[in-house]
């Protein structure tokens, strides 16, 4: 059964992952519909969205997070409202992978790193986290 994927990534706290963000996003179309294929969007910046208020913004994103089967979030670039995302999840027991780009001088939050109910993937190159992203679909089918 395909899944309702609830994808979370970085907009305010920076764009510098957009075009990862994007072939995460096509990559996990394979696996289900992505509620949030805006987050790959190049037009989308760090301004963030055009349109809607904070608050729209807020209560759609809440809605999608409900309606998801699972959420995928890259936490390579710390960000608030991706932490909101995941502990959101969480808390709606919610299946989470989070995918971490490996990078010198930076080091993943505590919070997501230390908190076991999550599935953290570490990856250098994009053919790993894609390993990642079918070995999670694998657990929870």
């Amino acid at each position: 059964m395909k899944k309702k994927i609830y994808f979370a990534g970085s907009i305010r706290s920076g764009r510098d992952d957009q075009a990862l963000y994007s072939r995460l996003i096509s990559y996990l179309s394979k696996h289900g519909q992505v509620l949030t294929e805006h987050v790959g969007d190049g037009r989308v910046t760090g301004e963030g969205e055009e349109g809607l208020s904070d608050e729209e913004i807020f209560e759609r994103d809440l809605s999608w997070i409900r309606q998801a089967d699972v959420v995928v979030a890259e936490v390579s670039t710390p960000s608030t409202g991706v932490g909101y995302e995941v502990a959101t999840a969480e808390a709606l027991n919610k299946p989470i992978l989070c995918l971490y780009k490996e990078q010198e001088n930076r080091k993943l939050s505590a919070m997501i790193d230390g908190n076991s109910r999550l599935r953290v993937a570490r990856y250098a190159k994009f053919e790993e986290a894609v390993k990642h992203i079918d070995e999670f679909f694998k657990s929870v089918e």
